[in-house]
């Protein structure tokens, strides 16, 4: 008889163990909190929805990370959620449809038919913010602000900044005239920055040379804010870039203001989201770790599909990253240990007033410490009292 290992988890996902589900519980409530003292209401979405929901809109570009099944009521088919981010626009747009901006969060597990990177999770806690219904610059600037201040509240230290705006690709194509293969093929070779390729590829494109500069130029243009400017030059000709390059000037300018230590880089071939994303894109990095650690942008136009298209910009993250490259301590975990036949009114008060109490069962009496606790409920005449244990040293 073969014993299988029934323990074993399918790769990419994982299982949280009390240690460091507590650090994970207490950061979560934490940063809650947060996003309620900067207005941002929290929605809990379902776990699976339909099919055609979860993947309308920018949601098709997870057609490939979606698990499907079968509804066994309605026979249509069903997604588990891959993103977030989907589901929170469709609530904007159809279970709220406010006319006012709107701020709304959100917390959960996702589930993937494959990880990010290399040994990557499958199930990230998927965490976030969204600010829809303006299309300035100022609610930008207010949501890397809030993710900043997530990072900062999770202690990841060493921040990086990377900024970019898709809406200058999307310009520099359309003057250019290509059709959705051949920008397509530039796109991808522009993530890959591919730049001998991109010259090789442009040398039998048949552009005009001015557009062809262009495309060369912009797999180029990355650095500091001086990156702005040389943009402006190279790129005079075509008017839409012109905004663009303002609004990631202000941001940079407001930015920096704020978090006056915070590297801010500048890559103006960055395009990750480019199929959805319709403007300002960013990401904070942290050296060591290969992917970004939360990432976002403006994706306007977002609840068209929900009949109600609003201005939309948001970020999110992995809380499960976050505990793991942060920095933040809590408290010892402590506890009362109370024997079997300790008063139960008294236990009762303690846990009223918040304490953690443990009432040991017949037979499985141990050391208080055993159970994590660094006091116990012993009997002194007809009261009971509290006592203190010496924890042994580490």
């Amino acid at each position: 008889m073969i014993v299988e290992d029934r323990w074993l988890l399918p790769e990419g996902i994982d299982e949280i163990l009390p240690a460091d589900a507590r650090r994970v519980e207490r950061l979560r409530r934490e940063l809650l909190d947060l996003y309620d003292r900067w207005g941002y209401e929290l929605v809990i979405p379902p776990f699976i929805e339909f099919l055609d929901s979860l993947l309308t809109g920018f949601g098709r570009d997870l057609e490939l990370q979606t698990f499907k099944l079968t509804d066994q009521l309605s026979g249509r088919l069903l997604g588990v959620r891959a993103d977030m981010t989907p589901q929170v626009a469709r609530i904007d747009a159809h279970q709220l449809r406010r006319d006012l901006p709107n701020r709304l969060c959100y917390m959960g597990t996702v589930l993937r038919t494959r990880s990010d990177g290399f040994g990557g999770s499958r199930s990230p806690l998927q965490l976030g913010a969204e600010l829809y219904g303006h299309a300035g610059v100022t609610s930008d600037v207010e949501v890397i602000s809030l993710m900043l201040e997530t990072l900062a509240l999770a202690r990841v230290g060493d921040v990086h900044l990377d900024l970019g705006h898709v809406g200058i690709f999307r310009a520099l194509t359309r003057v250019a005239g290509l059709d959705a293969d051949d920008e397509a093929l530039l796109f991808e070779m522009l993530q890959r920055k591919a730049l001998p390729d991109i010259r090789a590829w442009l040398d039998g494109a048949g552009l005009s040379r001015e557009c062809g500069e262009h495309f060369a130029r912009l797999g180029t243009l990355a650095g500091g804010v001086e990156v702005l400017d040389t943009a402006a030059g190279a790129f005079a000709s075509v008017e839409p870039v012109a905004a663009a390059l303002a609004a990631l000037r202000e941001t940079v300018e407001v930015i920096g203001g704020r978090f006056p230590h915070l590297p801010i880089h500048i890559d103006l071939a960055e395009l990750r989201g480019y199929r959805y994303h319709t403007g300002l894109v960013f990401a904070a990095y942290v050296p060591g770790v290969g992917q970004a650690v939360a990432r976002g942008g403006r994706y306007d136009g977002i609840g068209h599909v929900f009949g109600h298209a609003r201005a939309a910009t948001g970020f999110s993250a992995d809380l499960k990253t976050l505990i793991e490259i942060g920095d933040v301590e809590f408290e010892a975990q402590t506890g009362i240990y109370a024997p079997v036949d300790a008063d139960p009114e008294q236990v009762r008060a303690l846990r009223a007033a918040g304490e953690r109490v443990i009432c040991v069962l017949p037979g499985a009496e141990a050391d208080a410490t055993a159970y994590g606790c660094d006091r116990k409920l012993v009997r002194s005449g007809d009261a009971w009292i509290l006592e203190k244990v010496a924890v042994p040293a580490a």
